[in-house]
Order: structure tokens, then sequence, then C-alpha cells
């Protein structure tokens, strides 16, 4: 059997010394790029400088490895033919290639926080395109190469080759496809950079298979995750008893993490204190929301925002939940002797007790955990850009990240709500602005009690709103209302008023907003607007 090659070229040089160990033991000889193999020689490890085997480094030693030395080591098919002629030329058969390419994307991100002028941005991003990291990895993966482009992989690699390298050609194959999607995902943000945002998209690892989609004849699907980095992405959240999640639950999680967040922020930026949060959502629209200095009473009020809708609805906090609040979940209004049935209860952490407790039969609850939950705040906003599938194409838009803030110059106050009733302002506008638009929502003393959700009209949003109130067994009376939009007439406040509402927020924008102040004036109701250019509510139209 031939002597076998590594190739080391790796930007960060965490663990490369280590690996390289690995290797040596394992029979390789190590063959490395100028900045790689001077960390390895540091080390006293045995290397041999990849401008030795190609010749002297030309230009800054910027063309090393875009070589036809390198790349016929790695091209060279398993033939006599080929092996002949690679010994002949004194060109080693390269084995494994281990690179990690340059930090691209963090300095995209960089330029668009502003660290760097117009006229550096380019330069900067041109500096640190990798070129013969890609090309490496692609011959390799041709080639039929062992391929470590993930520093997660490299123990996985050296455990496999340990074993015996069992399965091989499947073994290769995932590494040739991870291989394949690393550079996608390099050259897309290459791509969108140069292109001013013309040319974009993503590409997704599946992390976990659902049975069906929205439909059990929509067959197959899955969650999926992009490279990003945020903690409270679902590839985050860990199930830890329960059936996976169907698509529709991963839907609701992401609803949930919206109107959490929402909430969170809101308070944050208006009080600098976040509350207990509880939100219940039926088809990813709030049923259910409370904001408490008190989890119990959060899960409470939760709860009772519309007992009916709650049932076999997905529940998210932001404290972790213990045998006294999965109690609550169970038997708060129920009738005696009942349990509660719930299809997903979503926290930073729960107790075996909790879980014990909440468990149905079928395992049909999914308990879903992420510590990130436990200290949600105004950082917590989902700030990637939001894109849906269209036929043909996708649409892009930027998420979800304006925040009410009651000290915003743009707000006109026409009457001054009490503290409290400011604070039932805030909870109406997040779970308002983070449900289906057209949306009217009813909060009162830090309960959401009706959510007149995805109307083609204002009027039928306050109608709805109100009646999902009082069916609940709400005193309408008193409440908050949030509109995600502005009053075209008076006839949407006039539907409020009379049902006792005394603090509308919404936005302005209408040639009839004066007759809307006016009347909310007329009946003694506070009235906040803020332009609706700034801070119209629509989601997920």
């Amino acid at each position: 059997m031939h002597q076998r090659t590594a190739l080391l070229s790796v930007f960060h040089k965490d663990g490369i010394v280590e690996f390289a160990k690995e290797l040596i033991e394992l029979g390789f000889n190590i063959l490395a790029s100028g900045g790689t193999a001077k960390t390895l020689s540091d080390a006293g490890i045995e290397v041999k400088d990849t401008a030795e085997l190609v010749g002297k480094a030309i230009l800054g030693h910027r063309v090393v490895t875009l070589s036809r030395e390198i790349h016929s080591g790695l091209l060279a098919r398993d033939i006599a033919e080929d092996r002949t002629e690679l010994k002949k030329l004194n060109i080693p058969w390269i084995d494994l290639v281990c690179v990690d390419l340059y930090p691209l994307e963090e300095e995209v991100g960089r330029i668009y926080s502003k660290q760097y002028t117009v006229n550096q941005a380019r330069e900067a991003v041109i500096e640190k395109t990798d070129i013969g990291g890609p090309t490496m990895l692609r011959s390799a993966a041709k080639g039929g190469r062992i391929t470590v482009c993930d520093p997660v992989d490299r123990k996985k690699v050296i455990d496999w080759l340990k074993s015996g390298e069992p399965d091989k050609e499947n073994f290769l194959e995932f590494l040739f496809a991870k291989t394949e999607k690393i550079i996608a995902d390099y050259c897309l943000v290459s791509a969108h950079f140069h292109s001013g945002g013309t040319y974009d998209g993503f590409v997704g690892e599946q992390i976990a298979q659902c049975k069906y989609g929205e439909n059990g004849w929509q067959t197959p699907a899955g969650l999926f995750k992009t490279s990003s980095e945020d903690l409270l992405g679902l590839s985050n959240f860990k199930l830890v008893a329960g059936q996976e999640p169907s698509y529709n639950n991963w839907c609701d999680v992401d609803r949930l993490l919206q109107t959490s967040s929402h909430i969170a922020a809101a308070f944050d930026i208006n009080g600098g204190k976040v509350p207990c949060i509880a939100v219940g959502v039926k088809h990813g629209n709030p049923c259910g929301a409370s904001a408490s200095q008190d989890p119990k009473t959060a899960v409470e009020k939760m709860l009772e925002g519309d007992l009916r809708a709650i049932f076999g609805g997905v529940v998210m906090v932001n404290v972790p939940v213990d045998e006294a609040l999965a109690e609550v979940l169970l038997t708060h209004k129920m009738h005696q002797g009942q349990r509660r049935l719930l299809d997903g209860i979503i926290a930073p952490r729960f107790t075996e007790g909790a879980i014990a407790a909440l468990k149905r039969k079928g395992d049909k609850c999914r308990f879903l955990t992420n510590s990130a939950l436990s200290s949600l705040s105004k950082a917590s906003l989902d700030v990637s850009p939001r894109m849906r599938y269209v036929r043909g194409g996708f649409l892009r838009q930027p998420n979800y990240t304006f925040i009410l803030d009651l000290n915003n110059p743009q707000l006109e106050k026409s009457g001054i709500s009490p503290q409290d009733e400011e604070s039932d302002m805030l909870l109406a506008w997040a779970i308002g602005s983070t449900s289906n638009s057209n949306t009217v929502t009813l909060v009162k003393d830090g309960q959401l009690i009706g959510n007149g959700v995805g109307q083609q009209d204002r009027v039928g949003c306050c109608q709805l709103a109100i009646k999902r109130a009082t069916d609940s067994g709400h005193e309408v009376s008193g409440a908050a209302a949030f509109s995600d939009s502005f009053f075209p007439f008076v006839d949407g406040p006039q539907v409020l008023i009379s049902a006792g509402i005394k603090n509308i927020i919404a936005t302005s924008g209408s040639v009839r907003d004066g007759e809307v102040k006016e009347v909310c004036k007329s009946k003694g109701v506070n009235l906040y607007l803020v332009p609706d250019t700034v801070a119209r509510g629509f989601f997920g139209h």
C-alpha cells in the first residue's frame, strides 16, 4: 500500500496540530500550505510545505495551491496509468484534504455593520475571498478523497480511519456533499455582496424529518437549518420528551418566538425589565398571552385568554417549568378530574416531574427546551431577512424588527394612559403585530382577552376581537386595543368604544385621522398613533 499523504491548509489553526499528530500516528505524511506548515513545524511536526512541491512561491504566496502538482495529486484516478504518471513526475497521491475557508461571511458582516468605509469594503471582501481552498476541496471531493472542511468532522474522520474505514463509499459521499454545501454557502455570500443583493438564496441542512407537511399527503417534509448562529434558531431547540415535532408544530414554534421576542423587546425598551412571558398559539396566532412578574400568574392568564382555543395548542414560556407550573398548565380552570391536552410546550428547561405530569398518551405532547429563552430581551429579535417561496421564485424582505417605543417622538398621544394601561397597550401591540393581518388585539390587566386576526376589513377585526373576548367570558370594558394599521373610517373605533375600550393604539395615515381623533376625544378614549409608514404591523400576509 502506498504511503498516504494529507494536505492541510486552514485559516483558523485551533486544533490543527492535534489533528496532524493523529494523522501521523495513522501513517500519513503531512503536506501543508505556508501558514499552516509553519504552525505545524513550530509544534515539532515533520511537514512538507506545498511550495517545495510546486516550486518557488510567486505573487506573495497567493497561488501556491493553485498548481497542477496539487490538483494532479487530488484528481488522479486509482488506475495504474495515473499512479505511474504521478510517480514519474514525483507528485504524491493526496489521500486527505483538510481545509477551512477564509472567513468571508464574517468580513461581509463587518461591512454591513459599518466597520468599513465604502472604499475599503470591496477590497476587504476580495482579500478574504478564498480561491485555493474551495478549489482544493472540490478537486479532492471529485477525486474521491477524504475531504474535511468543517472542524467538527476531524474527530469523526480520525475515528473512522482508526476503525478500518467502514462503509467507505457512503462516508466519503457524506463528506463530498458537505463540502459542496459549504462551498455553495460561501459562493452565495460572495454573490449577494457583489450584486448588492440582486442574487440571493440559501442552502439548508435537514435536521429533523416530519411525518408529513401541513397535510398528510404532503410528504416528504422536514426542518432545515441554514448557517445561522442564532441561539434561538429552531435547530437549537432540543426535544426532551414526546413525539418528534410535526411540520405545523415547527411553524408554531417559529411564530411563538416572534411573539415572545417582541413582547420581551417592547418591555425591555419601555422600562428595562422583561417580565415572565407566557404565550399560547393555535394555528400560529396567539389565543392566549400574558406578561407578569409572577410565572404562575402569567401562565394562568395565558390559559384564561381563550380556554376553548388553547386546548390542543402549543405554549411557550420564558421560565423553567416545574411540577407546580405543570399543574397549572394541566388543571387551571378545568373541570374536576379533567386534564388539559397540549400539543407542545417550549421552555428554557423542565423538571423530570413536570414532564411526567404533562405527558400525553402516545407521547403526543412535545417538550422542547432552549436555555436562551430565559434571557429574552431587545437583542432577541430575529434580524435575518425573511424569505417566502412564491411560484417560480421567492420573496425577500427585512425581518419584523420594529419595536414600539412609547417615547418615540413620532408617537402622537391624544390623552395620556396610566402606566399599567400603557403596559397593556404594549402587550397588545406585540401580540397584534405578530398575528396574521388584518388584526385588532384586546388586552386587559396584562392578559390577551381577544385577538381578531386575519380579517379583510378593519371593522371585522374589531367585531371579531370583541366576540372572542366575550365568548371567553371576559369583560371588555377598560381594555386596551391595538390595530395593526390605521382606521380608514370611524366605524372601527366606534365598535371598540361601544364595547368599553378605553385605550387604543394604532397607526395614522388615513384621510379620516382627524375624525377618528375627534370621536375618541369626545368619548374620553386615549388614542396613541404612530405613522403607518413607520409602525404598520402587518404580519404573515
